[in-house]
């Protein structure tokens, strides 16, 4: 035992090194977003690779109660199929289809995530040679989860809505008033609802869904509830915290969804932004 210490204390200086380093690299990753971004963004296909199997390794434990989620997920969204499916003569039918047209989902397992950072990321087990493409959104079977920022061939790494850069439209389904959902970087489970002019009417447990303004939702997601209202320190806007529909702490499976009309609504976007120089 002496003879342990002795080493122990004859490389302490090494050891202070390592440690000063390991605080060092913490630091930067956590309050630097490119650093960060740079460090997290595990769409690799070593990165990746090495995910997965540390995934594999552990599913085993959590197996059972996975499968179960799936299962409720599943028939959830089967029930929902059925109450949206239009009989024959449904003045429906053309929009339902157009619909289906414009929008393709695509399903994945979570095998990295984190919720502790200032700027968080998720890797999928799905990647460009699954139909997965930077830009798609992605939910799961409880609301909003974020969007894809970089895919590999079998991988996709994933911004989080707990990522303070990130924005995500949406609206009060009660009213139709939209904003913009951020995270501020605090509480994994709680977001800020922007935008939102003093003079709307909110209150505690109101929905808030995506709007279907832009072209990686479609409209009606759901993104979670109002928790708080106040006027906040902004003249124009209200101060609303949600609490957020999506479990963040327990991901496993989630949906991609496509816009197959992106192209040609960014496209016209920039026509219509251009006009207005």
């Amino acid at each position: 035992m002496q003879r342990i210490l002795l080493f122990l204390y004859s490389i302490r200086a090494f050891l202070l090194f390592i440690t000063l380093e390991t605080v060092a690299i913490w630091l930067i990753v956590s309050y630097n977003s490119p650093q960060g971004a740079v460090f997290f963004n595990s769409s690799n296909s070593f990165t990746g690779a090495f995910l997965s199997t540390k995934d594999n390794f552990t599913e085993y434990f959590t197996l059972g109660r996975s499968n179960e989620e799936l299962a409720k997920k599943n028939a959830l969204l089967m029930k929902q199929l059925a109450n949206l499916r239009p009989v024959k003569d449904s003045v429906n039918i053309p929009l339902d289809s157009l619909m289906e047209s414009t929008y393709e989902f695509r399903s994945a397992k979570v095998i990295n995530n984190s919720i502790n950072l200032r700027n968080n990321h998720i890797t999928l087990n799905r990647g460009a040679e699954d139909g997965i493409k930077e830009g798609m959104g992605v939910f799961n079977g409880d609301g909003i989860v974020g969007r894809v920022k970089g895919v590999s061939s079998h991988y996709a790494s994933v911004i989080s809505l707990l990522h303070t850069d990130l924005l995500v439209s949406s609206k009060i389904k009660s009213t139709d008033v939209f904003g913009s959902t951020q995270w501020d970087g605090k509480n994994p489970q709680k977001a800020k609802l922007k935008y939102v002019p003093r003079h709307v009417q909110v209150t505690h447990g109101d929905t808030v869904v995506t709007s279907g303004y832009n072209a990686v939702f479609p409209e009606g997601i759901l993104v979670g509830t109002v928790d708080s209202v106040s006027n906040g320190t902004e003249t124009n806007y209200l101060d609303i915290t949600i609490e957020l529909a999506a479990n963040f702490s327990t991901l496993t499976y989630v949906y991609l969804v496509e816009n197959n009309r992106e192209v040609e609504l960014d496209s016209l976007q920039e026509i219509t932004e251009i006009i207005n120089e």
